[in-house]
C-alpha cells in the first residue's frame, strides 16, 4: 500500500452555544508514504482539526480514517492508543515537553511507554539528540533551552522510535525565521534519510515552500491541492 493516510468523506462539527459549527466538511484526502505535506489555511479553516483526526486525537462525526492500513473506527480505544504510541509521532506548537525532565528524559518518555529497556532508551535518546544538533545538552531541562532547541527536542521525541508518520501542528509558529528554517531543514533531512512521512498544519509560507505537496483548506473544505 503506497498511501499511509486515507481519509474518506470526513465531517466534523463542534457545538458552540446551541449552534453546530462545521470544522471539516466532507474532506477526502490520501497521503503517500514518505510524503512531506503541508495542510495550509487561515485560523479557523480546520487544519488543526484535520491533523488531530489523522492522529486519532479527535474523532470525526462521519467518514473513514485509515492510517498505515488501520481503519480507526474499527479499533478499540486501547488499540487506537497503541497505534498512536508506536506508529504516530506528534510535534505540537507549544512543544509539550515535561518541564521536570531533561532533554534526554523527554525523548526517552515515549520509549519508556513502549517498554524499551533503559540502556537502549538512553543510547537512542543521545543519538537522536546528536542528530538534531543538541549534542552535549542531554541533561538540560526545557527552561534551560531556547524555543528552537525545545522544538528540536520535540522533533527528536517524535521520531526516535521510527514512527510511520509525524504530525506537526504549526511547528514554526513560535520560532524566528532562522530557527524555523533550521528546524525545517532538519525535518526534511529526516524525511529523506529515514523515509519518515511528515504532515504539517501551517499558515507559514516558509513551511509551504518546503513542502513537496500543499493542501489548502478554507472553511473546512479543500479548495486547492498541488504537488511540486
Amino acid at each position: 500500500m503506497n498511501n499511509i493516510v486515507e481519509l474518506e468523506k470526513i465531517k466534523k462539527t463542534y457545538l458552540q452555544g446551541k449552534v453546530d459549527i462545521p470544522a471539516i466538511n466532507n474532506v477526502s484526502l490520501s497521503i503517500k508514504k514518505g510524503g512531506f505535506v503541508a495542510i495550509a489555511g487561515p485560523s479557523g479553516s480546520g487544519k488543526t482539526t484535520l491533523l488531530n483526526i489523522i492522529g486519532g486525537l479527535d474523532q470525526p462525526d462521519s467518514g473513514t480514517v485509515r492510517v498505515d492500513g488501520e481503519k480507526f473506527e474499527t479499533l478499540t480505544p486501547s488499540r487506537l492508543a497503541e497505534l498512536r504510541l508506536f506508529k504516530i509521532g506528534f510535534v505540537f506548537q507549544a512543544y509539550n515537553l515535561i518541564p521536570v525532565l531533561s532533554a534526554a528524559e523527554n525523548v526517552e518518555f515515549v520509549m519508556l511507554l513502549q517498554g524499551i529497556p533503559k540502556k537502549e532508551r538512553l543510547r537512542k535518546a543521545h543519538a537522536i539528540l546528536d542528530d538534531v544538533g543538541l549534542s552535549g545538552k542531554y541533561n538540560r531541562r526545557p527552561a534551560e533551552l531556547s524555543g528552537g532547541q525545545q522544538q528540536r527536542v520535540a522533533v527528536a521525541r517524535a521520531i526516535v522510535s521510527n514512527p510511520s508518520i509525524v504530525l506537526a501542528d504549526e511547528p514554526t509558529a513560535n520560532l524566528d525565521s532562522k530557527t524555523g528554517q533550521g528546524l525545517l531543514e532538519l525535518m526534511k533531512t529526516m524525511n529523506k534519510e529515514k523515509k519518515v512521512t511528515f504532515v504539517f498544519s501551517t499558515h507559514d509560507k516558509m513551511v509551504m515552500d518546503y513542502a513537496g505537496r500543499l493542501v489548502r483548506l478554507r472553511d473546512g473544505s479543500i479548495f486547492d491541492d498541488q504537488s511540486k
